[in-house]
């Protein structure tokens, strides 16, 4: 059979493809672009003939129509590796659940631990090879489409094909179903303009960046922002090893930044596991030789991330306290995105020959009622912990950059004091005296 008879036979509606889905199914939707909404549409349609149904997603941008359809949760329960706004409003008013993980570890997961009964993907169109490809979103469903019994592809016109190796692909003998969606739009997500906090961050890092370095921006508007102050620096051949590959790397290639010729890892490509953008970016990603895809449990990797030299990591984070605790993925209980890979970057970064890891924040934020608060803190008062004091590399803020590595609980509250706003260091001095972990000598 060619790949055109193949294709024909398993061409169906998306009413059709969702008769796959049983009561107690676990489901898993793509990530990002890889979200499909033909698809999902068609399976809440089907609502009332169906209970207990898990769906699991990350970074979606909603609204999910399986949500909507049943705020009892009695037919469709969400669940997501990976907060995106619409998805922390979910799980703020008790309408889907996060699950913790490290992004490294979500195909071990999957091929260890999880069911998947059905799978739901939006990919690329057909290839002359006869795979579909896994676009901006392949890194994190390798898992999914290893080990779920049944594959329904959402074939969208408008997605990028991203280049790699078998991985980023699903051979047309794997699928089902497939379902032709045309040409839905795709999710932008654009990098805000920086702001006059973001460059004073930026000017605190980029001096410690050599030529030559191979960047990880993190997800979030200031590693976005950062990305495109580099862009306007001095810096010259960088490389690319990220798990998300967003508009601040377009930039730097577009300045003539990123030429990944220096890097000691997959030389002369950038690499990524996801790619969320511009329409732009996403141009720029298709079918571009120079970028290489790859799976999370291989980008994410520590051990791989390492073989790159000068490996630098930058992430955004959103509360540190003064033994070097750092949370950057809730606010008290309530779940803001997730763990991702920070903690994976962190480690590969420390681990890398030259290498270094950065977690920037603003000094403070104000709350609803305008009332100043400063994010650098005694100590967590029940944040949830993304990267341990143990592993707690260089803190930047707009006052400075205190480097964490190797110090001991004087020297760290010392430091953190030192880039803490002005208005909050005097109490932070008197709590971290309270909790004796500040030396009458230490500089005030």
């Amino acid at each position: 059979m060619n790949h055109m008879t193949e294709y024909r036979s398993k061409l169906c509606t998306a009413e059709e493809a969702v008769r796959l889905v049983k009561s107690g199914d676990w489901v898993d939707y793509g990530s990002n672009n890889g979200y499909p909404l033909t698809l999902d549409t068609a399976l809440a349609a089907r609502r009332d003939e169906l209970h207990n149904v898990k769906v699991r997603g990350n970074l979606l941008r909603g609204p999910l129509a399986v949500v909507e359809c049943d705020p009892t949760m009695e037919h469709f329960i969400y669940n997501s590796w990976h907060c995106s706004s619409y998805e922390r409003k979910l799980c703020d008013v008790g309408r889907a659940f996060f699950t913790p993980m490290l992004f490294r570890d979500l195909d071990r997961y999957y091929h260890q631990y999880l069911t998947v009964d059905v799978a739901m993907l939006s990919v690329a169109p057909l290839d002359e090879n006869g795979c579909f490809n896994l676009s901006g979103a392949l890194g994190a469903e390798r898992g999914i489409v290893d080990v779920a019994k049944k594959i329904i592809v959402e074939v969208n016109e408008n997605l990028p094909r991203i280049r790699g190796g078998a991985e980023v692909s699903i051979p047309l003998d794997k699928v089902d179903a497939i379902v032709e969606a045309g040409k839905l739009p795709l999710w932008e997500m654009k990098s805000p303009e920086p702001s006059q906090i973001d460059r004073q961050i930026a000017n605190h890092v980029m001096p410690q960046i050599p030529d030559g370095a191979v960047i990880q921006l993190g997800i979030g508007g200031m590693p976005n922002a950062l990305g495109e102050l580099l862009a306007e620096s001095d810096l010259k051949d960088l490389g690319m090893h990220t798990e998300l590959c967003s508009d601040g790397y377009l930039a730097l290639f577009k300045a003539g930044k990123l030429t990944n010729a220096k890097k000691t890892l997959h030389t002369g490509k950038g690499v990524l596991g996801l790619a969320i953008g511009s329409q732009e970016l996403f141009d720029w990603v298709n079918e571009n030789d120079d970028i290489m895809g790859a799976p999370l449990s291989y980008v994410n990797n520590p051990w791989v991330i390492a073989q790159n030299e000068k490996m630098i990591s930058i992430n955004g984070c959103l509360n540190v306290d003064l033994y070097g605790q750092v949370a950057s993925e809730s606010a008290g209980t309530r779940q803001i995105s997730g763990t991702g890979g920070q903690l994976d970057f962190v480690s590969g970064a420390a681990m890398s020959k030259g290498g270094r890891a950065f977690l920037c924040l603003p000094s403070t934020f104000v709350d609803k009622k305008g009332v100043l608060h400063s994010r650098i803190l005694p100590q967590m008062g029940g944040d949830i912990i993304t990267t341990p004091r143990s592993q707690a590399p260089t803190i930047v803020t707009e006052y400075g950059a205190a480097d964490l590595t190797g110090r001991s609980t004087w020297e760290r509250a010392e430091r953190l004091i030192s880039i803490a706003h002005p208005d909050f260091r005097d109490e932070l001095i008197r709590k971290a005296e309270e909790q004796r972990i500040w030396l009458p000598s230490n500089k005030r």
